[in-house]
């Protein structure tokens, strides 16, 4: 199985600190959060490779990042030839340029390239082969007004996932949906379909919550912590958090 890294934004919301230098290669604690996330899967037995998908403005910094890195797997850089917040291509489209691309035909593990974690994502690749499914990761999130902000899981009581609402008024439950995914290799071409049938493509949670009224999607509670560096104040508390690291 490959991971594949979605690392194309322009994050405005981090203007000026990211208008020419990507998100994910801002430290945190003394880690780039590229760093962080790869050594949170690098020693993944049944991984081979990581992939990271960038855009043509950014493209040459995660080259650099690579020629500096040391890792066990092979790390691809892929340029998705974009140049602005205003053409590039979305989360789901990235993820379809990569395994199109690559000709991928793999189990893939998808996360986004701006979240810190305090776990190895082994267990969730671990669950996800026991369940033989595509599966999504999730936690329990006590703020309404959070959930609010999020993608929302309603699951059954075996965690069979049997939707996704992306930012509901009402939540139909406190499980919010961070962006990492496990997707099957029997699954990777229902993701052309979805686009073609007008699954929203910017939000990587667009797929997965189409998925799950397709086919057979599990979701795992995470167990450790998630800090999404959405902006400024985000990185400024994940800065915190491990700054003793």
């Amino acid at each position: 199985m490959k991971t594949l890294i979605l690392a194309a934004g322009y994050a405005t919301r981090l203007y000026p600190l990211t208008k020419n230098f990507p998100k994910p290669l801002l430290e945190v604690g003394g880690k780039t959060i590229l760093d962080r996330l790869v050594e949170a899967v690098d020693g993944i037995e049944s991984v081979d490779q990581h992939i990271v998908v960038t855009n043509a403005t950014f493209y040459q910094h995660f080259e650099d990042w690579k020629a500096k890195s040391n890792y066990q797997k092979d790390i691809i850089i892929l340029n998705d030839g974009t140049t602005s917040n205003d053409n590039r291509l979305g989360a789901v489209k990235d993820i379809l340029f990569a395994i199109e691309q690559l000709e991928i035909n793999e189990d893939l593990l998808v996360l986004a390239g701006d979240n810190v974690v305090t776990f190895s994502f082994e267990d969730f690749v671990r669950y996800a082969q026991e369940k033989h499914t595509s599966c999504i990761s999730c936690h329990e999130e006590s703020s309404l007004a959070a959930l609010q902000k999020t993608g929302v899981l309603e699951a059954d009581e075996n965690m069979r996932a049997i939707a996704m609402h992306e930012k509901p008024e009402n939540p139909p439950s406190s499980w919010a949906v961070p962006p990492f995914y496990y997707y099957k290799r029997t699954d990777l071409p229902l993701i052309k379909t979805a686009l073609d049938q007008g699954c929203g493509y910017d939000a990587p949670g667009n797929l997965a919550a189409w998925l799950c009224k397709k086919t057979e999607v599990y979701a795992w509670p995470i167990n450790g912590e998630r800090y999404d560096i959405g902006d400024m104040a985000a990185y400024e508390h994940a800065q915190g958090v491990f700054k003793k690291d």
